[in-house]
């Protein structure tokens, strides 16, 4: 405690003794106040004053009385704000030593330390709504850094391991991100341009995010969510996007050529220049459906069958 505080803290305890103190001693008489000498010579007997001197000094020691279990009250409760307080600003002293912890060991070049700070980050951010914005952003900008999109140079990825198998760390990102709380005030989940080439989103959820010009090839997304995302020109080509949810997202000129979406939700989605020539698609919901000329369709698909709305 430094000597300013500790020099408040002692004026704000003298100032509640003085005043507990000047109402012990006043509050009492006001409200009983001592008899006069002429209401003493109007009782008839001695004992009868005294009797009647004693009762009103017993009224004003219950108020007394009364007044000090107030205080005592108003003590506990102050003691109790004050170890909540205290806990509080432990616990706020331990998500930050945590915090810091995970960062340094997000920069480690072991990849085990890497993946232990990763999923430490998580349960900060479990632990701490407003940590939460913080750590999605470094999540993201650790993915963005560590599985750039290489572009045309690329191997195919019919050639690649899964990403869990090649780059375990970058796949561990990915889970804590797809099963994030989302906070009111964090920026917009950002990963466009990344190598997500095999990885695995089974059941995950990417909601109001931006993943242009991604490449997620060959990736399984059995039941992963990707409603009301920035999808434009991603690479979906070959996934396994069983009962996926696209709801309301921008799909511009994505691919997802050989791509297995049966049980699909492309609904209300901007499919224009997109390339569907996906297996199962007559078994995806495409109603309402925004689609142009240049949406690529497989052969002999039958557009009026799914009710779309291009």
């Amino acid at each position: 405690m430094t000597r300013k505080a500790f020099w408040s803290l002692a004026a704000g305890v003298t100032a509640f003794v003085v005043v507990v103190l000047a109402a012990l001693l006043l509050v009492p008489p006001l409200l009983y106040p001592r008899l006069t000498d002429a209401e003493l010579r109007a009782v008839s007997t001695a004992d009868a004053r005294i009797q009647l001197q004693q009762a009103q000094s017993q009224l004003q020691n219950n108020v007394r009385a009364t007044l000090l279990q107030a205080v005592a009250g108003l003590l506990v409760i102050a003691g109790a704000v004050a170890t909540w307080r205290q806990v509080q600003v432990n616990r706020e002293g331990q998500v930050t030593e945590r915090f810091t912890r995970a960062i340094d060991q997000l920069g480690s070049d072991n990849i085990d330390v890497r993946i232990g700070g990763i999923y430490a980050l998580e349960r900060v951010a479990r632990n701490s709504a407003a940590d939460r914005p913080q750590v999605q952003y470094i999540l993201a900008a650790f993915i963005r850094r560590h599985a750039p999109w290489p572009g045309e140079s690329a191997p195919d990825a019919g050639s690649l391991p899964w990403l869990y198998v090649r780059a375990p760390d970058v796949q561990a990102c990915v889970n804590v991100l797809c099963r994030r709380t989302p906070a009111p005030d964090a920026l917009r989940l950002y990963l466009s341009r990344v190598d997500l080439r095999s990885a695995n989103l089974d059941h995950g959820k990417l909601l109001d995010a931006q993943i242009r010009h991604a490449n997620l090839a060959r990736s399984w997304l059995v039941g992963a969510k990707f409603d009301k995302s920035d999808l434009c020109h991603t690479d979906f080509g070959g996934t396994r996007a069983i009962q996926a949810r696209f709801v309301g997202s921008v799909l511009r000129g994505a691919n997802f050529a050989d791509a297995d979406v049966a049980g699909a939700d492309f609904r209300r989605a901007d499919l224009r220049g997109a390339d569907l020539r996906a297996r199962n698609l007559d078994e995806a919901d495409l109603t309402g459906a925004l689609v142009d000329e240049k949406t690529v369709w497989p052969e002999g698909f039958d557009r009026e069958a799914v009710r779309l709305a291009g």
